[in-house]
């Protein structure tokens, strides 16, 4: 009985272990850092009105401030290396502020 118990416990530990290892690949190739989080880039002119992240330029404060959908000068948090692929009505998202 003790050796099933042992094999049972150490079969779990290996198949924990194994899983955890491809969880770590995965998240490599998903832009992420050691510690599980997206790595993260401001990407402009691909918020919604009031959907913004923060620094919608003059006349707004921050977050949620954004005036127009797709506002160039506003910015939104989205995974490192997406932005300049996102695909608006007014173009693609851009790394630096979008001259309305």
């Amino acid at each position: 009985m003790m050796n099933r118990n042992a094999l049972a416990v150490t079969a779990f530990a290996l198949s924990a272990l194994a899983a955890g290892a491809a969880m770590a690949a995965d998240n490599k190739d998903k832009g992420m850092d050691k510690k599980g989080v997206a790595e993260m880039e401001k990407c402009y002119g691909v918020a919604l009105a009031g959907k913004n992240d923060c620094a919608a330029g003059p006349g707004t404060t921050c977050a949620g401030t954004s005036k127009a959908d797709y506002q160039g000068n506003a910015w939104k948090q989205v995974a490192k290396g997406t932005c300049t692929t996102i695909k608006t009505p007014k173009g693609m998202g851009s790394l630096q502020p979008i001259k309305s």
